[in-house]
């Protein structure tokens, strides 16, 4: 089992690059990905996550605070978005289904994943987003183990 883990740098300069970057990866995916976003309010986690929909061939993604999980299906690839932003322990995390959807072979995008960062699966692909110079530079980390995401 390869366990050295691959760190890939983006730039992005806009929402619509981030989102593309999102698509490109969707490219790649296989089911069965944990993809788990890092990263302050407002640094594109969201558009990112748009751009793995819209890759995936569905969409209408949005941010999924108040509901925890957005399911999206009738894509080549289910997707579940999560955003565990308010999950403070195990009993919510648990009730948001995250154990069930894990089993289930979609792809899992999790924001604000430093909340359950030891509840995530080891061949996790971690997607840190922290701003760059300019207001809309983004500097994306994106580690990964075994094959390419990019």
């Amino acid at each position: 089992m390869n366990t050295q883990k691959k760190v890939q740098n983006v730039q992005t300069h806009s929402a619509a690059e981030t989102e593309a970057l999102g698509k490109r990866i969707a490219q790649k995916l296989q089911g069965g990905e944990v993809l788990a976003l890092f990263g302050p309010m407002g640094m594109g986690k969201t558009a990112f996550t748009r751009g793995v929909a819209a890759g995936l061939g569905t969409g209408g993604v949005s941010s999924p605070t108040f509901a925890l999980v957005h399911v999206y299906d009738g894509g080549r690839l289910p997707l579940y978005h999560f955003d565990m932003y308010r999950v403070e322990g195990w009993d919510d995390l648990s009730s948001t289904g995250y154990f069930d959807y894990l089993e289930d072979g979609g792809v899992m995008i999790v924001e604000w994943s430093e909340n359950i960062e030891e509840a995530l699966p080891p061949e996790a692909v971690h997607i840190t987003f922290a701003r760059g110079k300019e207001d809309d530079d983004r500097l994306i980390t994106i580690e990964s183990s075994g094959s390419d995401i990019l």
